[in-house]
């Protein structure tokens, strides 16, 4: 390695990074390590491809982490064979792969990104891409491919075969069918030449972006060979041109012609190289040309001025210097006098300013230059006192980044710099990862800059001291990496419309807190250990909410009426659990407010679920909705209810439910009066009261089925007394039996001694016992179509339970099982018929007794 001498042998190599214009305070800093031989700045320029392949690969190809299989650093021979098919993104570099097969990839018609770098790859098969035409991102760089391999898919976006060790840029013609590219990185040590036939197959792909080069002097360029690929619009040349700038004018020339408006070198100069004559001078005749970054570079102050010259006089309007080393060639510095043309430039980056001398930079430059300044960037400088200067020759500046110094409260608002105007125009102040603390000075200072929109003081060391003044005018403050607390909503401003409040140790949100900010359309509070939204919250203007990697388990469905306006709701990488208090935001939630979804969001508990991804966990609105469980619980009992019921009609439920209750009365009645009838005795079961019309049922039915089974039955025909009146024998036989047996017809009521005997009976009953009648319908009566004097009757049915008779056979059964069950109870207190007489003194003492 190289360390850069104004003579060789003059300098020792310590370095010292400061800032690059005049006035600063300079810091002296050891480096070990000089930035710019070619094998660090591919290893920096690695670093920077795989990081935005990473982001673009998941970006486009990542919808589940499931579909994620990061294989890299694990000692593999061979590309696994069990990979699973849903696999999206693949990552097997690192390991010593020497060649891929088609049989591998059988199955992977999902992958869409691939990565295989630092594999000691040499042959691919062109087998592997026909088993995944997804593919939109692959990335074989740094391997040992001696030629490009054929690729054809048409859906690849990104291909990266820089680093590896083909002799000829030359692409197969395959890459023609490549219509969707965008990105095409090509690099390769062994490639010392671009020849004018080598990107023939790209000059009918619209391909935004080339990376082209591997860090060396290339020995020969052919005029003409990038003027083909006339759609491009961004180049990057990784590639060095000292001592051959007659290269680097054709190679301008050629991206003139492509209409290129972005220009990017990457090592354009190695750490010495004797700059002579113009180099850049064709910038000036480039009119499409729109953003130039020089990267990786050393520049001195002769290269300065050369550059500077043919900038301000191009058609550029931003020009960026990242990551430089700057050196001062001269003994008067930079010098860069008033020039008689309209400058174009409104940008200007130095992002990364490494100083390698011990005195102050000199730097003169025109007011004139940067007076229609509007963007200017001072970031990783070193920079730890504003030049007043600056404050005063950019009257149009509206952005100023002075992010990554170490600026302090008193090295921005420099004591000795008037404040009568400062930066009048500014809109926008990155003050990041500086060293700013007092939050109610920088407050008040903020007044003096009228136009101020927006703050950001993210990764300093606020602290909250005492109460803040805010302008009115400023509107955004971002507060990020900032350890403040629940209480910094207290020094805020009512005026913020934008506040980020990352990372600052908040643990809590309440409506409190927001109430203070009615404007509020934009809040970031990611990074914290909130547990819970409250349902409550009330922000009628906000637009977005930021609320990932919190301790978040469940966002309720109530938080979104306080938000109306809400269309950004960023949440991932909280502890969801996977319960029915997710299933609002699984299910119901408009997805396209949540940015990243579904990649973010996964199960934390139950232990069962953990590490799901939610957009797989399922459950149904059933198990999760009471009042759809109630809904569901009410239609099924009616469900049920009309399945009962229509089976209890077609199977005479009503029928059999009644003959039940019958069986169950005289049970209990049986049993209410068995205390009655311990000492009572009957000659007769039951005494039957029936028409003479009705005698054929009578004899053939009624009488053969219960005398068959025991019971002692009275029949007028058969039992009254010859030689008796009809009235004694109908009063003796009442008073005989423990029942009297009523068979109800349209006969019956048109009897009149059927009338007679229930006289009779439901006078006894009213004597010994409620339920000594009973009554068998042996046909429908109406109850209008009893006579008058059947009133009893009639009041009678109202009140007791009667028998029907059926006429199907199988309820016949029933029928005579109440009826014998109603007789059984006299069985006890059945005697002979010779002291029947005496029925009538002992049913008068047993109810004195009782």
């Amino acid at each position: 390695m190289e360390v850069l001498e104004d003579s060789p042998g003059e300098k020792t190599g310590k370095e010292a990074t400061s800032g690059i214009l005049g006035g600063l305070t300079q810091t002296r800093t050891n480096i070990a390590i000089l930035i710019g031989t070619v094998v660090i700045v591919s290893l920096i320029k690695q670093n920077c491809m795989a990081v935005q392949e990473d982001d673009m690969g998941f970006k486009l190809c990542v919808t589940s982490r499931r579909g994620v299989k990061d294989l890299s650093n694990q000692n593999l021979l061979d590309v696994p064979s069990n990979l699973p098919n849903d696999t999206q993104y693949l990552d097997i570099s690192h390991n010593s792969i020497q060649r891929l097969n088609g049989a591998q990839f059988s199955g992977l018609s999902q992958l869409c990104c691939l990565k295989v770098t630092h594999c000691g790859l040499q042959e691919i098969s062109p087998s592997v891409f026909s088993h995944t035409p997804a593919l939109k991102v692959l990335n074989i760089s740094y391997n040992d491919l001696r030629i490009i391999p054929d690729i054809s898919l048409k859906q690849l976006k990104i291909l990266d075969l820089a680093n590896n060790l083909y002799n000829s840029y030359r692409v197969p013609p395959s890459f023609q069918k490549l219509t969707s590219l965008d990105v095409l990185s090509l690099g390769s040590t062994a490639a010392l030449s671009i020849h004018y036939n080598d990107f023939d197959p790209l000059m009918n792909i619209s391909l935004y972006h080339l990376l082209l080069g591997a860090g060396i002097q290339w020995q020969n360029y052919d005029p003409g060979a990038l003027a083909k690929v006339k759609s491009l619009q961004k180049i990057s040349l990784f590639a060095c041109f000292c001592g051959n700038f007659s290269m680097l004018e054709k190679v301008l020339v050629d991206l003139n012609v492509t209409g290129a408006t972005s220009l990017r070198f990457i090592t354009v100069f190695p750490d010495i190289c004797n700059l002579t004559g113009n180099p850049f001078k064709k910038l000036r005749t480039m009119p499409f040309i729109q953003n130039l970054t020089i990267e990786n570079t050393w520049i001195n102050s002769s290269f300065m001025e050369v550059l500077l010259k043919n900038v301000w006089i191009s058609s550029l309007h931003d020009l960026a210097f990242v990551n430089i080393t700057y050196h001062e060639d001269k003994p008067d510095g930079f010098q860069f006098r008033t020039i008689n043309h309209t400058v174009n430039v409104h940008s200007i980056t130095f992002n990364g300013v490494h100083h390698y001398q011990y005195s102050y930079p000199t730097i003169n430059i025109s007011t004139e230059a940067v007076y229609n300044l509007t963007y200017l960037k001072f970031s990783g400088s070193g920079m730890n006192i504003l030049p007043c200067k600056l404050i005063s020759a950019l009257p149009s500046l509206e952005t100023l980044d002075l992010s990554d110094n170490l600026l302090k409260d008193l090295g921005f608002w420099w004591f000795p710099c008037s404040n009568t105007s400062v930066f009048p125009k500014l809109r926008k102040l990155y003050l990041s990862k500086n060293r700013f603390s007092s939050l109610s000075f920088i407050s008040e200072k903020t007044h003096q800059m009228k136009t101020l929109e927006s703050l950001d003081l993210s990764f300093n060391s606020i602290e909250l001291d005492k109460t803040c003044s805010w302008p009115a005018h400023l509107t955004e403050l971002s507060l990020g990496n900032n350890n403040l607390g629940n209480s910094v909503f207290k020094f805020l401003s009512s005026n913020f419309e934008r506040i980020d409040l990352s990372k600052t140790g908040i643990t809590a949100i309440t409506q409190e807190n927001l109430s203070q900010f009615p404007k509020l359309t934009h809040l970031k509070l990611s990074s914290n250990s909130i547990q819970v939204i409250p349902a409550d919250l009330m922000a009628p203007a906000l637009l977005s909410l930021y609320v990932d990697q919190n301790a978040i388990t469940s966002i309720s469905s109530e938080v979104l009426p306080g938000l109306p306006r809400l269309q950004t709701l960023k949440a991932g990488s909280n502890p969801f659990v996977c319960s029915c208090d997710s299933y609002w935001f699984i299910t119901v939630l408009n997805k396209s407010m949540l940015p990243d979804w579904p990649f973010d969001y996964t199960c934390n508990t139950p232990p069962l679920f953990a590490g799901l991804p939610l957009s797989e966990y399922k459950t149904s609105q059933l198990s999760c909705e009471t009042w759809l469980q109630v809904v569901v619980a009410f239609s099924v009992i009616i469900v049920i209810c009309i399945a009962l019921g229509l089976s209890f009609y077609k199977c005479d439920g009503a029928w059999y439910i009644k003959m039940l209750w019958v069986w169950i009365r005289v049970k209990r009645r049986g049993k209410k009066h068995s205390n009655m009838l311990k000492n009572a005795s009957f000659s007769y079961h039951a005494f039957i009261s029936y028409s003479h019309q009705d005698c054929g049922w009578v004899d053939s039915q009624l009488v053969p089925s219960l005398e068959g089974s025991g019971f002692s039955l009275c029949v007028h025909a058969r039992d009254f007394i010859p030689g008796d009146w009809i009235i004694d024998n109908i009063i003796n036989c009442v008073e005989s039996s423990y029942k009297t047996l009523f068979v109800l017809s349209k006969h019956f009521v048109q009897s009149e001694w059927c009338n007679y005997e229930l006289f009779f009976a439901q006078h006894r009953a009213i004597s010994i016992q409620q339920d000594s009648l009973v009554f068998i319908l042996l046909e429908p009566i109406p109850a209008d179509s009893l006579p008058k004097r059947f009133f009893r009757l009639r009041s009678l049915l109202r009140q007791q339970t009667y028998l029907e008779w059926p006429k199907d056979e199988r309820k016949q059964q029933v029928f005579w099982s109440s009826l014998k069950s109603m007789l059984h109870m006299a069985d006890k207190s059945m005697v002979l018929k010779d002291v029947a007489t005496a029925i009538s003194d002992a049913v008068p003492l047993l109810l004195d007794h009782e």
